[in-house]
């Protein structure tokens, strides 16, 4: 390559919680420039999942990290073109794809899950995904699934 990688930008920490993890996962959220909406529905949604977690005694945004954690896929597939075959490769990730793969999950399927407001949608999915249930989950397990299908081609990795 010619050109010099470009270097990664620092992300500021949210004013509330102080984590970089969510200005992240608020940046994905964001819809057409708009960051205060998607920082108030991210906080409404950390409001609505302390209210329907009390139980469990750990803070909204414990639960919602190990939600992240549970549909954050280790595998996935890559199709490699092989004498005129094309194979499903399964390869690892990287961290920084790992988490934005989970995240752009967790949002996709909250915005399909039925529901008055995003904040709710979005509640209503990490408490799934914390339960290991949910559209998210489902997607990462069907990816380790296919993974393991293709197993054979692992040789084939690039």
């Amino acid at each position: 390559m010619r050109k010099t990688k470009p270097k990664k930008r620092m992300l500021l920490p949210d004013p509330k919680f102080g984590d970089t993890l969510v200005t992240r996962f608020v940046n994905n959220m964001m819809s057409s420039g708009n960051k205060s909406v998607a920082y108030n529905v991210f906080y409404q949604t950390m409001d609505l999942v302390s209210d329907k977690t009390k139980e469990s005694g750990k803070t909204p945004v414990e639960i919602w990290k190990k939600a992240l954690e549970n549909v954050t896929p280790q595998v996935e597939v890559k199709s490699r073109r092989v004498g005129g075959a094309t194979f499903q490769v399964p390869t690892e990730i990287r961290a920084d794809r790992k988490t934005a793969i989970s995240m752009r999950n967790l949002i996709m399927y909250a915005r399909k899950r039925s529901g008055k407001s995003m904040s709710d949608k979005l509640a209503a999915e990490i408490v799934a995904a914390f339960n290991e249930e949910g559209g998210a989950f489902k997607k990462k397990e069907d990816t380790h699934k296919m993974a393991e299908a293709n197993k054979a081609f692992a040789h084939f990795r690039f």
